[in-house]
């Protein structure tokens, strides 16, 4: 299974909204807070391809997005078979 990654901020109900559903589905994640060190969020822009809104996740190597994008693929009963 791919290592999920999650770029997180704080006060982020589309963050807590993605953990949430990760959890839900007994996903391990891991989390990086963007506020938690310089160049964090430049990093991010950087491997999400200009992404600058919070959650950026990914699973392995693969950016999947943010929220909406985790949530559409729970709703399409892809989320375990994309992280294949």
């Amino acid at each position: 299974m791919k290592n999920i990654l999650i770029y997180t901020g704080p006060s982020c109900n589309f963050c807590d909204a993605a953990k949430r559903l990760l959890e839900r589905n007994k996903l391990k994640f891991s989390e990086i807070d963007v506020s938690s060190g310089e160049g964090i969020r430049d990093e991010m822009i950087k491997k999400s391809n200009g992404q600058r809104t919070i959650p950026q996740i990914f699973f392995g190597d693969h950016h999947v997005g943010g929220y909406t994008e985790l949530r559409a693929l729970e709703k399409e009963n892809k989320l375990k078979d994309f992280l294949k």
